[in-house]
């Protein structure tokens, strides 16, 4: 770890003008991580080919009525 009076950027060679230090540390400072992976999308239920099928028929009150509807 630096301790804070140490500086972060040091110029080896050349004449750096404040305006290609102030470069310089912008594009330092908005370089980004790896971006994360996309998030995986939600299965649609729309498309399942097992929405179509016909759901169980329970035994009770008006069973057989609901026998018919999807």
């Amino acid at each position: 770890m630096s301790r804070p009076d140490t500086p972060h950027l040091r110029v080896v060679r050349g004449d750096a003008t404040p305006e290609e230090l102030a470069a310089l540390v912008v594009a330092l400072a908005t370089r980004q991580a790896a971006p994360e992976p996309a998030p995986r999308p939600q299965p649609q239920r729309w498309r399942n080919p097992a929405r179509g099928m016909r759901k169980p028929v329970l035994p009770g009150k008006s069973a057989w009525r609901m026998s018919a509807l999807p």
